[in-house]
């Protein structure tokens, strides 16, 4: 890790050139500062990925945090899980039949306007250890294409439906006389606030390039999830801890979730920020 300058009410600690930071020197079961949030602000647009370690708080803090950042969003599964509709459980023990996360995605981009944020706070760690989460750089993602594949992805427009994992993966049903969210959104879009652009499909929601015959779909979107999988230096990787929250921008960044710790257990609670318009290429 390396110290990042520039900062006056936080420390910021680097954890790969390009993708992730700690922050250090922030109580958020205490209220922050205007200089404290502005320069946490900063840092998440910078970094991608914000990690907080050594964090007591409860799911009150947890939602003040993250409404800081805007409205809270409430998850299409919320049905299955019950409780506060703003608190999504993450919990896996050794009867799960699965574990949310565990493929390469970006958060719930079948809605028509996905997450701009999601915080997740873990409070068990697997006793033997693993459970850590990978994140990967959606804008380095598209800058490492070649100048040929970008002008024919900046042109098209995918499917995301929400049926694909929560029904497909999770045989989770809709919620009765209901249908999970299914949208479009371009392959290639610009973030709001920084401009550049992003590759923005992923494994867990995009079912197909719109347009496109089946096959040539399918070669297509194997060949840029291929491309996410393999190119390792997107990614940065956050080591859970009890007690650590970690924010990530949900429009330029893809995680994945390792479960490579059965028998053992994880547990934590995510709260999402909703976004403020809908992704596009402009």
């Amino acid at each position: 890790m390396a110290m990042i300058s520039g900062f006056e009410s936080i420390e910021v600690d680097s954890i790969t050139p390009h993708i992730g930071a700690h922050i250090s020197g922030v109580d958020l079961s205490q209220d922050l500062s205007n200089e404290q949030f502005s320069e946490i602000y900063r840092a998440w647009l910078d970094w991608k990925v914000i990690v907080f370690r050594e964090q007591d708080i409860d799911r009150d803090h947890h939602k003040a945090f993250a409404r800081k950042f805007g409205t809270l969003h409430v998850h299409p599964m919320q049905h299955s899980y019950g409780g506060d509709p703003e608190i999504l459980s993450v919990k896996t023990t050794k009867n799960s039949a699965y574990t949310a996360g565990n493929a390469w995605h970006t958060d719930v981009t079948c809605d028509e306007i996905p997450p701009m944020a999601s915080a997740l706070y873990i409070k068990e760690t697997p006793e033997s250890g693993g459970g850590d989460t990978l994140f990967a750089n959606m804008y380095l993602a598209y800058d490492l294409l070649s100048d040929t594949m970008k002008e024919v992805l900046d042109r098209l427009t995918a499917i995301h439906d929400g049926a694909l994992p929560y029904l497909g993966n999770y045989k989770v049903a809709a919620p009765a006389g209901d249908a999970y969210p299914k949208n479009e959104h371009p392959v290639v879009i610009a973030h709001p606030e920084t401009g550049k652009k992003i590759l923005f499909v992923n494994s867990g929601f995009t079912s197909h390039i719109k347009g496109m015959n089946g096959w040539e779909s399918k070669a297509l979107l194997g060949a840029l999830f291929d491309h996410i999988t393999r190119t390792h230096r997107l990614t940065c990787r956050v080591q859970w801890q009890p007690n650590t929250l970690t924010l990530w921008d949900n429009r330029c960044t893809q995680h994945h979730a390792v479960w490579d710790y059965w028998p053992d257990s994880r547990y934590g609670e995510r709260v999402s920020i909703l976004g403020n318009e809908r992704p596009s290429a402009e």
